[in-house]
């Protein structure tokens, strides 16, 4: 075997692995955005914004929880259209591939997936999109949601800011994991004021997923879509260790929602 073919396997080898291992940091939070508890921190003081006051962070949690909880409880399902996309560019070579995937979930915890096109490499379509696809089904299960979930078991949170946009109010919180897991991750969620939502978060892995990375990142916004906040962007970026980068985007489109009956709900009486 010669020098080329040897370094033509290795990257088979380890540079394939990276990219799962990185995108699925972000799958926990594809599926819900639970409930946060904020490390001690200033309060803040109770001041007009627009039609918004300014809460503290206990308050802000408990406004998150609740509100999390009830719209969970409303998403009966939905429908809609993602488009993936990996590069890798570096030793030995560069490489691409995408994905269009038909996605509909039904509550609690089933999701279908059906593959509308790909192209590229055939390899990164298949150690790659693929098995993110098999890995977020997998992350469905009621103990994969528990270990991952954004809530107080998991993390330590406390409100660093606030900011007003011409559009929406937002609380600003870090996030720090409690164990070093490579699929928690650190940084900050930005809480819309209004509906006490995550609509954008910024981090990188607790831990390193692999030997191979560094300086990975994470960056995920949500739209609102009818009552429900769901995913709308995500960017997992990481650099490799013997030279070279990793990306992956996923946007998703086309989103039809079924809402539960308000009187199906425990919340119902709550509103």
């Amino acid at each position: 075997m010669n020098v080329l073919s040897q370094l033509c396997r290795v990257f088979r080898r380890w540079s394939l692995k990276i990219h799962p291992a990185i995108a699925l940091l972000s799958v926990p939070l594809l599926m819900c955005v639970a409930g946060m508890q904020l490390a001690p921190a200033q309060e803040s003081a109770m001041v007009a914004s627009g039609s918004h006051a300014v809460v503290g962070p206990e308050q802000v949690v408990d406004n998150l929880i609740r509100r999390n909880l009830e719209r969970a409880q409303r998403l009966a399902a939905y429908h809609g259209t993602r488009v993936y996309r990996v590069e890798y560019r570096g030793f030995p070579g560069s490489r691409s591939a995408g994905m269009v995937v038909d996605v509909t979930y039904t509550s609690p915890q089933t999701k279908k997936f059906i593959i509308l096109s790909e192209t590229g490499s055939k390899l990164l379509i298949e150690r790659v999109l693929k098995k993110l696809l098999q890995s977020e089904t997998e992350a469905l299960s009621e103990e994969n949601r528990r270990r991952t979930a954004l809530n107080r078991d998991n993390y330590k949170f406390a409100q660093v800011g606030y900011e007003s946009t011409a559009t929406a109010a937002l609380y600003v919180l870090s996030v720090e994991p409690r164990t070093k897991d490579k699929f928690l991750y650190r940084g900050r969620i930005w809480v819309d004021a209004a509906d006490f939502a995550v609509v954008r978060l910024e981090g990188e892995p607790a831990k390193n997923p692999s030997f191979w990375t560094k300086d990975s990142k994470i960056e995920q916004t949500y739209a609102k879509v009818n009552d429900f906040w769901l995913p709308a962007l995500n960017r997992s970026t990481s650099d490799i260790r013997l030279g070279g980068r990793a990306d992956l985007t996923i946007e998703y489109k086309d989103y039809h929602t079924t809402a539960a009956p308000l009187k199906d709900s425990k919340f119902a009486g709550n509103r």
